[in-house]
């Protein structure tokens, strides 16, 4: 299952995130997202776990304080489809 985490510390590590939902079941794969033009953290990432890891892990960890700031986890929804933008070059 694919975890969406949001409202990370912008000084969150993949490392820190991994450790943390180690805690409640197997972490496949972890992945912060960075803005493509500056490569600054956004603030939310996603997290690969088995199913009950996930589950666990989204009761255990949803507003839950890292940083100072309450974390948001739940399940990843699809990427919709972006149209195009006028305004791009």
């Amino acid at each position: 299952m694919k975890l969406y985490v949001g409202n990370l510390p912008f000084s969150a590590t993949e490392s820190e995130i991994r450790t943390l939902f180690e805690e409640h079941g197997t972490v496949n794969e972890v992945a912060l997202i960075t803005d493509r033009d500056t490569g600054q953290p956004r603030g939310f990432g996603f997290v690969q776990m088995d199913d009950d890891g996930a589950k666990a892990a989204m009761g255990a960890l949803d507003g839950t304080d890292m940083g100072g700031r309450n974390l948001k986890v739940n399940e990843a929804r699809q990427r919709e489809e972006r149209r195009p933008s006028a305004n791009r070059w």
